[in-house]
């Protein structure tokens, strides 16, 4: 049976730890401000909560899909060891089709120790894993050729290598692509980048990913001040034409708690966080991302509605402890933001 989406991306066990001592140290200097969590330096330091869940973006994202009701096929590649295990079971009862999956036992499978601060924010230490070591012979083409859209998530490692073939490929079978840059591939320079973007219909990246692919800084100097009355900064709008390499593509740029922008080459969107607790924001890329590539799969759902779908869908991700955990479905997206109306996005030509 064809899948409407294919999700290709990575798969990991996830170890929350969260720890009552851990300290934010915030170091400015003259054109950034970098934020650092930190714990004492020679201690036994006590953890005040632990909890295992799986995740990676390839994981993440099918389930997402799945959740919101399209047919959804996953690949990545795992080992053969007690990880590999605990991610094969997740899936149970969530309508992944996984029979594309890559399993290697000489490989160990990715493994990541997430430390949650205070605030819900975290740091990963990750251990790439199989994650690192897609090859192309790996990848099932004949079910990208017969999918109605792919959906990349951040790679890494020598698994970046696989992405020209990929999207390639997609293009040559008209299979849409959603592209969710990861640093891996950014770090190989604009160059590479472009050859990605071009044969992309959706991409998405957060603004630091944005800067760093396209060499353009956001003034902070500037945009508590000069830029204040505008909803979305002069150096982000640079940052979107560098991006569009082709009309028909969508771009994306999420900024945190600032909320989200979009671009489709006449206008500009701005849309606001979706307002609700937050427990961790792991997982919260991957839900908004995939969502709003999913809502504008939807007929009849513009831009500006993606953009508050996949918020509303990342908010109830952040709201609990875990990357899936949260995942919400169409109708009840749509029945929160029926109880929100005030919630709306804005569009600025």
């Amino acid at each position: 049976m064809s899948c409407d989406v294919i999700t290709i991306g990575s798969a990991t066990m996830d170890v929350f730890v969260e720890c009552e001592d851990a300290n934010i140290v915030s170091v400015y200097t003259k054109n950034k401000k970098s934020e650092f969590m930190s714990y004492p330096y020679g201690a036994k330091v006590e953890v005040s909560d632990f909890a295992s869940r799986v995740g990676g973006g390839g994981v993440n994202t099918a389930c997402n899909f799945a959740n919101l009701g399209y047919n959804t096929c996953a690949i990545f590649k795992i080992g053969d060891d007690i990880y590999s295990k605990g991610i094969l079971e997740s899936f149970e009862g969530k309508n992944v089709d996984l029979s594309h999956i890559i399993q290697d036992p000489k490989i160990s499978t990715g493994f990541s120790i997430i430390l949650v601060s205070f605030q819900g924010d975290r740091t990963v230490l990750a251990h790439r894993g199989a994650n690192g070591q897609i090859k192309k012979s790996d990848i099932d083409f004949e079910a990208i050729k017969q999918a109605k859209l792919v959906y990349i998530a951040p790679l890494n490692g020598d698994s970046t290598k696989v992405l020209d073939d990929i999207v390639n490929f997609a293009k040559e079978y008209d299979v849409k692509v959603c592209f969710n840059a990861g640093t891996s591939s950014i770090k190989k320079g604009f160059a590479y980048m472009k050859k990605i973007l071009e044969n992309a219909h959706i991409v998405v990246m957060n603004k630091e990913e944005a800067t760093m692919a396209t060499g353009i800084q956001v003034r902070p100097d500037t945009s508590k001040e000069k830029f204040s009355e505008e909803l979305i900064h002069p150096d982000i709008k640079e940052m979107f034409k560098k991006l569009k390499i082709c009309d028909y593509q969508v771009i994306v740029i999420t900024d945190g708690g600032r909320g989200a922008y979009a671009y489709d080459g006449e206008k500009y969107y701005y849309c606001p966080v979706f307002d609700g607790p937050v427990v961790s924001t792991l997982g919260a890329g991957d839900a908004f991302a995939s969502t709003f590539c999913a809502t504008l799969a939807k007929k009849g759902i513009d831009i500006g509605k993606a953009l508050m779908y996949a918020s509303v869908n990342s908010a109830g991700v952040v709201s609990e402890f875990g990357a899936t955990q949260g995942l919400l479905t169409f109708e009840q997206i749509e029945e929160k933001l029926s109880q929100n109306p005030q919630y709306c996005c804005k569009t600025i030509a």
